[in-house]
C-alpha cells in the first residue's frame, strides 16, 4: 500500500498543485492506486485560502484517494460561523482569530472579498461570502487517518491513551507532552502543526510542516514497500530513523 503525506498548506494553493503534480508523477510511475494524506491546516496566511478548500473540495467529490484532515486552523472559519465569540482554547494570548494578527484569519477572509471590520459586520459578511459548502467541509474534516505504516494526524496524539479517546483538542494542537515524549507509539505518528527546516524523523514520529506558512516549501512523504521516503523534483530522498 503505498501513502503520500503531506504537510500544513496554509492557503498556498499553487504550492499544493505542484506537490500534487510530483506525487501523481511518482505515484504514475509504481502503477497508480496511492492514498494522498493531507495532515491539516489548509486555511490561513497565504494568499488563496478558498481557492484551497475549494481545489481539494472538489477533488474530494470527483473520487480523488484525498484524505484530508482538521487542524488547529481549520477549526476557526466554521467556529466563527456557528459561534461568533469563540475563542480557542489552545491559544495562549486568549485572543479571537479575528484580532491575532498572526493567525491569518485577515487573509483567509480576504481571499473570499471579506474585509475585517468589527465582528458583528464581519461575520454577516462572511456569512454572506463563504459557501455553506466550505464551512461544512472543514467542520466535518476527520482528525486522524490509520494506514498500516503510520497514524495521521495534524499536530499529534497524548500518550498513553487510547486512539479512540483521544481529544480533538490535543489531536490539533498538542505540543508539551508529544514533541519531547521518547516513548514507543505503537505506529509512527506523522504530524504537521509544529514546523522544522526539513522533515525529520525523530524515531516514533515524523514531522512534516515545513513551514509553507513562513516561506518554506510544501514537503510531501511517501510509505511504500520501498521504505520512507521524501519526494523531490529530482526524485525519491530516503529518510531514516534516528
Amino acid at each position: 500500500m503505498r501513502t503520500y503525506a503531506i504537510g500544513d498548506i496554509h492557503g498556498y494553493l499553487e504550492p499544493l498543485k505542484a506537490v500534487h503534480d510530483l506525487i501523481a508523477r511518482d505515484d504514475a510511475a509504481r502503477g497508480g492506486g496511492g492514498t494522498l494524506v493531507h495532515v491539516g491546516d489548509l486555511v490561513d496566511r497565504g494568499p488563496d485560502s478558498r481557492g484551497v478548500v475549494d481545489y481539494l473540495l472538489r477533488g474530494q467529490a470527483q473520487g480523488r484517494p484525498w484524505i484530508v484532515l482538521k487542524g488547529n486552523h481549520d477549526r476557526y472559519p466554521p467556529r466563527f460561523a456557528r459561534q461568533p465569540d469563540w475563542i480557542d482554547p489552545g491559544l495562549a494570548s486568549g485572543r479571537h482569530w479575528l484580532d491575532h494578527p498572526l493567525l491569518g484569519a485577515a487573509e483567509t477572509l480576504a481571499s473570499y472579498g471579506v474585509e475585517i471590520r468589527d465582528h458583528a459586520r464581519t461575520h454577516a459578511d462572511m456569512m454572506r461570502a463563504m459557501p455553506e459548502a466550505h464551512l461544512s467541509w472543514l467542520e466535518g474534516l476527520p482528525l486522524w487517518h490509520l494506514a498500516p505504516q503510520a497514524l495521521f494526524v495534524h499536530a499529534g496524539i497524548r500518550p498513553g491513551i487510547d486512539l479512540s479517546q483521544q481529544s480533538e483538542h490535543d489531536m490539533v494542537w498538542i505540543r508539551k507532552g508529544f514533541l519531547d515524549h521518547a516513548g514507543d507509539h505503537g505506529l509512527l505518528v506523522v504530524h504537521g502543526h509544529s514546523p522544522v527546516k526539513q522533515v525529520t524523523h525523530f524515531g516514533n514520529r515524523l514531522a512534516i510542516d515545513t513551514g509553507a506558512a513562513y516561506g518554506g516549501p510544501l514537503s510531501a512523504v511517501v510509505f511504500d514497500e520501498d521504505g520512507l521516503h521524501l519526494l523531490t523534483e529530482s526524485g525519491r530522498e530516503p529518510i531514516a530513523a534516528p
